[in-house]
């Protein structure tokens, strides 16, 4: 028998919808202010309800998205994306941010290894400038 709740705490939700590995990291992550609710910080507590706008900055990445269900179990990743709704502006601004990664070179990419004695010295020469 599944019973159906119109609110459920935020870090059950953001578990449930995948966001998170576990309830502690959400609650982590709400608490170091990386997930609004509408304009403003929320704490892992909050209860939640369908239509809440909800802001996720995760690493270099920013989602913002609607709830569109509530469920205080975690299912499958197909059932959970079925939980919220993402603006199109966030997914602009996520592929917009993808290839902008897919084309930036990382600078210490080249760098293979630990530098020579030869390379050390040529370093040195050139600080002494």
């Amino acid at each position: 028998m599944q019973v159906f709740v119109d609110s459920v705490r935020l870090d059950k939700w953001l578990w449930a919808a995948r966001f998170y590995k576990s309830r502690t990291i959400a609650a982590t992550a709400i608490e170091a202010g990386r997930v609004h609710v509408g304009e403003e910080r929320a704490k892992p507590a909050r209860l939640i309800k369908v239509g809440d706008k909800l802001m996720i900055h995760r690493e270099q990445e920013r989602v913002e998205l609607v709830v569109r269900g509530i469920t205080e179990t975690r299912r499958s990743a197909t059932l959970a994306r079925l939980l919220y709704e993402e603006t199109a502006e966030s997914v602009l601004a996520r592929q917009t941010a993808a290839e902008r990664r897919k084309y930036y070179v990382e600078p210490s990419q080249n760098i293979e290894g630990r530098p020579t004695k030869r390379d050390r010295r040529a370093l040195e020469r050139y600080r002494d400038t």
